[in-house]
């Protein structure tokens, strides 16, 4: 077996330097640079880590004094550990409500806002957001207000990124805080230059957004969140000018600032890894994507989890063409593609269980009911996600293996057998979670119907497809496209099946309002 993978080892080493190569040199010696740096990440994020623990051990009792200390960890946390800044921020917004210091409670709320987004509680950070009376703001907090606002709306604008029209909507919100913070700054800040920068390449002035953020780049330290967003920046200028030897420039530039800032929260290595791929640099592609996603589970970041997972198929299809190019070591490469199908699969398993303690963590963090309805939600993202990655994987799998019945083994997959049953596994599991919180729900739907036209379920059916599209709205996720993808119908048949779902209630237009009102377990 250790001849085994030292073998397996050797060919794919050997394989890469057969990948295309980036032709320009400086960009070429950057990615060098960054696979160095990659090798050290570990340091940075120990040094981190002693850092916010040395600040802890400063904290005593509940006086004035901690509530800079608490802000100071909040900061350090974030980007690093999500759900660890939320708790601080929330505990130095309780702290500072406590004392009666509403200056700093506004700040520590504004920041909690910021990154809830990351979490998944987009309408609990917008609706924390838009609760503040910027009339009772001082200059410095109005300030922090409109950089909350257009850091909240950018990440719900990327969660969206799907989905143009909605994340248009948020995109342009974002817009609008970044011109009233500029308004704001001092225009010799080395933030404002930056900030500007953005605000030019956001209205499309490329040239004047390059020499800006070139400009203000060379000012900055290499190991910092504002030298990664300007490298960033500069980096989505060479995508649309499609020069790809200096849109991985600065990408590789931007993940070095990450990695040396103990930056977790991160998008630029997944854009590297996925202009890698496309550039057939397949280790490169396959190492730092895998990095990436990691780095999104050790932060807690569901957003980036969910959009990191997202390119994993991607690169296991990539390994499969690379390795039809060597048939001779075939079976070994099918050894390393059904390690990584297991490796992702523990990976779900392991966002599973470390999402159910996340919610026990933010229980400060939402009231009541809301947080049995997150906890489904979160749920049902990984599940969702987890038939798509099973999906994309088999189809790699049933391809890879040559036992002489390809045509047999592609006919399975086409008919779509294992998707069906996966499916049946899902709505079994989605069943019994939500029955669990809304065990009342079938009879208080019904109560909502007319006599003659309740629903009325099959022998050991625990939900049909009209109670799981309610199911999913009761849940927050209203949109029809949405519910399709998660039923696997087409969107103009969820809109039928709402719109006999009206025609069968007592009050049609208050229908689907009335679902919403039904309560949980207590």
């Amino acid at each position: 077996m250790k001849k085994t993978i030292l073998f397996i080892i050797s060919i794919l080493a050997f394989s890469t330097s057969y990948a295309i190569s980036i032709s320009n040199k400086k960009a070429e010696e950057t990615l060098k640079r960054l696979d160095s740096e990659i090798e050290k990440r570990e340091i940075y994020l120990t040094k981190q880590q002693n850092t916010i623990d040395s600040l802890k051990s400063s904290l005593s009792g509940d006086s004035i004094k901690n509530l800079n200390t608490i802000m100071k960890i909040a900061n350090r946390y974030v980007a690093f550990d999500n759900d660890s800044a939320l708790f601080y921020y929330n505990k130095g917004y309780n702290l500072a409500k406590s004392l009666n210091v509403d200056s700093l409670a506004t700040s520590f709320r504004l920041k909690r806002a910021t990154y809830l987004p990351l979490a998944g509680f987009i309408d609990y950070a917008t609706n924390e957001f838009n609760a503040i009376d910027t009339t009772q703001l001082s200059p410095i907090l109005l300030t922090q207000y409109y950089e909350t606002g257009k850091q909240l709306y950018s990440y719900i604008a990327s969660y969206f990124g799907n989905y143009p029209e909605i994340s248009s909507k948020w995109y342009t919100l974002a817009l609008d805080c970044q011109v009233k913070h500029l308004n704001r700054l001092d225009h010799s800040s080395l933030i404002y230059k930056l900030n500007i920068g953005e605000q030019y390449l956001d209205s499309n002035e490329n040239s004047k957004a390059k020499a800006t953020l070139e400009e203000t780049l060379n000012h900055l330290d290499e190991a910092s969140n504002l030298y990664a967003r300007a490298a960033h920046a500069l980096a989505r200028i060479a995508s649309i000018e499609k020069n790809d030897n200096e849109y991985i420039y600065y990408l590789a530039l931007s993940t070095i600032a990450d990695i040396k800032s103990a930056t977790l929260e991160v998008v630029s290595m997944q854009e590297l890894g996925a202009k890698l791929l496309e550039l057939n640099d397949i280790t490169r592609a396959h190492n730092y994507s895998s990095i990436a996603l990691a780095n999104a589970v050790r932060c807690k970041a569901t957003m980036r989890m969910i959009q990191s997972s997202k390119a994993m198929p991607i690169i296991a299809q990539a390994h499969k063409i690379e390795t039809e190019n060597w048939q001779k070591v075939k079976s070994y490469i099918n050894i390393a593609i059904f390690a990584l199908v297991l490796a992702l699969i523990g990976m779900l398993i392991y966002l599973f269980f470390k999402n159910k303690r996340l919610s026990i963590v933010q229980n400060n963090l939402v009231i009541a009911n809301n947080i049995k309805e997150v906890y489904i939600s979160q749920f049902l993202n990984l599940c969702s996600s987890y038939m798509s990655k099973l999906s994309q994987f088999s189809d790699i799998v049933n391809r890879k293996i040559s036992s002489g019945k390809v045509e047999d083994l592609y006919k399975i997959t086409k008919s779509g057998k294992f998707i069906e049953e996966q499916s049946k596994d899902f709505y079994d599991i989605f069943d019994n979670a939500f029955l669990n919180i809304y065990p009342t729900f079938i009879e208080s739907v019904n109560a909502l119907l007319l006599p003659d036209m309740q629903i009325e379920l099959k022998e050991n059916e625990k939900l049909n497809t009209d109670l799981r599209i309610l199911a999913f709205m009761k849940l927050g996720i209203e949109d029809s496209s949405r519910i399709a993808q998660m039923l696997n119908y087409s969107v103009n048949t969820i809109y039928a099946y709402r719109n006999k779902l009206k025609n069968r209630a007592i009050d049609r237009e208050k229908f689907e309002e009335n679902t919403m009102k039904i309560k949980s377990i207590s």
